[in-house]
């Protein structure tokens, strides 16, 4: 089957991206490395590696190393709240590493346009229509919504809600679609609706090529989409960025720890900004012991609800031949439909 619909409108993600097709793994730490990300590159999509709080030397070796097991394009997702997140700005500016993705929190414009001078294309999450105008306006060449329907830190707003808020109102930038994810037939009508691209991370983080633990994968493919929730906040003087994953003793644990240290900030042991290093520090160990020991139990389990429709591990190959062939199948679909026949 051909996939001459599929081409045409799929065309302003795949020209912005420069590969075959906008399908994009989105950055998952621990689970993308060099060689899931190139397995993308290399199968038509396009994915990124998660700067995360990764040593500057190691995300290095990991840039290089992806550069040997692909020519073609990827990415770098930064955190903006982590550590060493400057070092892994001047890091990709000096390599000139094709997208830049910022993530965690919001880019000043001075970094914007420093990722943007090393001749980098610059991808901004929002959140708001107010939040993608200002992004805009520090010089993103393209925008990322992701609804609370997905895996990891989340915001609060669907998916659903952000398509009319931003995604219908942007037309001069791509705009690509996140949260809750899995199926080519889905994806058509998100590009139907105007999306130059759609991400998704959990169908990819079970893919054969990831590194995660078998443990964890079986967790994914035998989880439904209710089990993955997003965890509260429980005092407002500790403001904590939500984390969708899927339910189990470390949710516990979790609250426990809030409590914890609401107990050691109101005896002043510890102030808000020390305290919510904390919290980052407990996601992040608890997400390796997941993804690289196989601690179903204790560790972080981040998935988004897409997770109740993947049900077999597949190459990355395979998904993204799989997306393709649905989206073609759909759009076909629709235009039978509207033509009568």
């Amino acid at each position: 089957m051909g996939t001459s619909l599929f081409d045409r409108i799929a065309r302003p993600g795949r020209e912005f991206l420069g590969v075959r097709y906008p399908f994009i793994c989105g950055a998952m730490t621990w689970v993308s490395d060099p060689n899931l990300v190139a397995a993308v590159s290399n199968a038509g999509g396009f994915a990124s590696l998660a700067g995360g709080n990764a040593p500057v030397k190691e995300l290095e070796s990991q840039i290089e190393e992806t550069r040997r097991l692909t020519e073609k394009p990827f990415g770098v997702n930064l955190i903006t709240i982590a550590p060493a997140y400057s070092s892994h700005l001047n890091l990709v500016s000096r390599l000139k590493v094709p997208v830049v993705i910022f993530a965690g929190s919001f880019p000043r414009r001075v970094e914007v346009e420093k990722a943007k001078a090393a001749g980098s294309k610059v991808l901004c999450f929002a959140s708001t229509k107010s939040i993608a105008k200002k992004m805009l306006d520090y010089g993103a060449d393209g925008l990322i919504l992701e609804g609370m329907e997905a895996g990891g830190h989340v915001g609060h707003v669907t998916l659903t809600v952000l398509l009319q808020q931003v995604l219908f109102e942007i037309s001069d930038v791509p705009v690509f679609v996140a949260g809750g994810i899995a199926t080519g037939k889905m994806c058509a009508h998100l590009f139907l609706m105007g999306a130059a691209g759609v991400q998704m991370g959990t169908r990819f983080a079970v893919a054969k090529e990831s590194c995660a633990h078998p443990d964890f994968k079986r967790a994914f493919l035998r989880a439904k989409a209710r089990y993955a929730v997003s965890t509260p906040q429980f005092d407002s003087r500790l403001p904590v960025v939500a984390v969708r994953a899927l339910r189990n003793l470390a949710t516990d644990d979790f609250k426990d720890l809030q409590i914890e240290l609401i107990g050691k900030m109101d005896r002043g042991e510890i102030g808000r900004d020390e305290a919510q290093e904390e919290v980052e520090r407990f996601w992040m160990g608890r997400l390796r012991s997941a993804v690289l020991e196989g601690d179903t139990d204790h560790g972080s389990l981040m998935a988004g609800q897409s997770v109740g429709l993947v049900s077999c591990e597949m190459s990355v190959r395979e998904i993204v031949d799989e997306l393709v062939s649905e989206t073609e199948q759909e759009l076909r679909r629709v235009r039978n439909l509207l033509s009568g026949e």
